[in-house]
């Protein structure tokens, strides 16, 4: 059994990793503190954090700065308070993966479709995004598979007059991705 010294060592080389951007091995670190101490909450929220963060480090680099800030100010609460930003996001992740699967664009590789790359490449093929996209958008599907290729995609129904359907992923999309101000700034096109 650790003492708190030993603990509080760990678990301060642990944040340090995952400031860094080791999150492989944060998530090692925080591991090891939990198999010694399941009951040690910032242990715990720190895991989860490194879990998202192997997949979407800005979100989980802001939650967990939050989370410091949360615990600097002595707020009692800090770890219900992550754990229910970490639920509404996994929701909001949820809700856009539905949205994206049962429209025209995607965000699984493995499913048949034209990779956003290729619908690019269309695009200049057919003079304009408008053009290519109604030439496509009943027939295929555009798998989008990283972050930039979302918000280039969001910017061209927006910019191409599809507002509504632009509206339908942006709201998810800015769940998903709050820190994100092209997403605020194409909201306000839209309302503008």
């Amino acid at each position: 059994m650790m003492s708190n010294k030993e603990n509080r060592k760990i678990l301060d080389r642990a944040e340090n990793l995952f400031y860094r951007g080791d999150y492989d091995e944060a998530l090692r670190m925080y591991g090891i503190l939990l198999k010694e101490c399941p009951e040690l909450e910032e242990a715990r929220i720190g895991a989860i954090l490194s879990d998202i963060a192997l997949e979407n480090d800005e979100e989980a680099q802001a939650l967990f700065e939050y989370y410091q800030v949360l615990k600097e100010e002595g707020q009692e609460e800090a770890e219900r308070i992550i754990e229910e930003m970490i639920s509404s996001l996994d929701d909001a992740l949820e809700k856009i993966s539905d949205l994206l699967e049962g429209n025209f664009f995607v965000r699984d590789e493995s499913v048949d479709g034209i990779s956003y790359s290729d619908f690019k490449e269309l695009v200049s093929q057919r003079g304009g995004f408008r053009r290519a996209f109604e030439d496509i958008m009943f027939s295929t599907k555009v798998v989008i598979t990283e972050k930039e290729e979302l918000l280039d995609f969001l910017q061209q129904l927006v910019d191409n007059g599809f507002n509504e359907m632009a509206m339908r992923y942006i709201e998810g999309a800015a769940v998903a991705y709050p820190t994100e101000e092209r997403i605020q700034d194409l909201i306000e096109k839209i309302k503008g």
